[in-house]
């Protein structure tokens, strides 16, 4: 099978993502005009430069975007996006700089790009009237006792929070760096979830008092092995994103530092909500990540 051209010549490329992010003609990121822009062909103009007529700026597809400033070709950051939205479990920076034939920590800061596009969050509720929201916590952390930074006990584990809406699938998920108390945890609920929506969630205290701001609060009790409750709610859908997100996490990634970790959730609740069970393609995936790239930027300065 011939690899695509918009992987391998950068001409191809460019015009993939202006079709993708200038869907109505060229947007200034100068000024905001639409479709005011002349592209420049002089022979000491590199390709794909524009010129905005109202305020006179020169401008490209990439800028205001995670690849603006790269001196990687356009095709090869095509192709790590690809690359990184269709592996269900994630792509290591390792394999990314065997693949492309960069260097590991090109790769690694291709990597964290890309996971920074990834990390919209829709400004709509979850869950809606009449629909639901199931909640559940988790630790990560190094488990290996033969690694020098094991950490035992789970309070020295860094506490993540994600919120899966099992209609349409979409799943967010929260690094919570203070820890996971009951009011840190209100607030990313009463935050991203409709309130006219029923709560789901496990025996946890965290939900006892902010499911009383929800049209209902269904528990499912894992400690006494309850999968499905009586009225046939459950939260398996948020822990199989969990499943998902560890397995990722312990045989691709292997060690995440905490202050990353939020952007490898963005990368995973990313995939998690745009999965093919959901009718969404690779390279339809593919696409949702590219249109994310605008208004987002990350430099070696701000690695945090």
């Amino acid at each position: 099978m011939a690899i695509p051209k918009i992987y391998t010549d950068e001409t191809a490329a460019r015009k993939h993502l202006e079709a993708l992010l200038w869907a109505e003609g060229p947007i200034c990121p100068h000024c905001g005009v639409v479709n005011e822009a002349t592209e420049l062909k002089g022979k000491s103009t590199r390709p794909g430069v524009w010129k905005c007529r109202p305020c006179q700026k020169p401008f490209s597809v990439t800028v205001g975007t995670v690849f603006e400033r790269s001196k990687i070709p356009l095709h090869q950051w095509v192709w790590a996006v690809d690359m990184y939205t269709a592996s269900k479990k994630g792509f290591s920076a390792h394999q990314l700089h065997r693949t492309i034939k960069v260097t590991y920590k090109t790769a690694w800061f291709m990597a964290h790009r890309i996971r920074t596009a990834m990390g919209d969050v829709a400004d709509a509720p979850m869950g809606g009237e009449g629909g639901q929201v199931q909640a559940d916590e988790t630790y990560y952390g190094n488990t290996s006792k033969r690694s020098k930074s094991y950490r035992k006990g789970l309070k020295r584990k860094s506490v993540v929070v994600a919120l899966v809406d099992p209609a349409n699938g979409e799943a967010r998920a929260f690094h919570m760096v203070d820890g996971a108390g009951a009011n840190v945890v209100r607030e990313i609920l009463v935050t991203n979830a409709d309130r006219k929506a029923t709560l789901v969630s496990d025996e946890s205290s965290l939900y006892t008092k902010v499911g009383r701001e929800f049209a209902a609060h269904q528990t499912v009790l894992h400690a006494g092995r309850e999968y499905v409750n009586k009225d046939g709610f459950t939260t398996n859908n948020v822990e199989n994103f969990f499943g998902t997100f560890k397995r990722g996490m312990r045989g691709v990634y292997h060690f995440c530092g905490e202050q990353h970790l939020q952007r490898y959730l963005n990368e995973f609740s990313f995939r998690y909500s745009n999965r093919s069970g959901l009718g969404v393609s690779d390279a339809l995936r593919a696409e949702r990540a590219l249109k994310s790239i605008a208004g987002k930027r990350l430099t070696y300065r701000r690695p945090h």
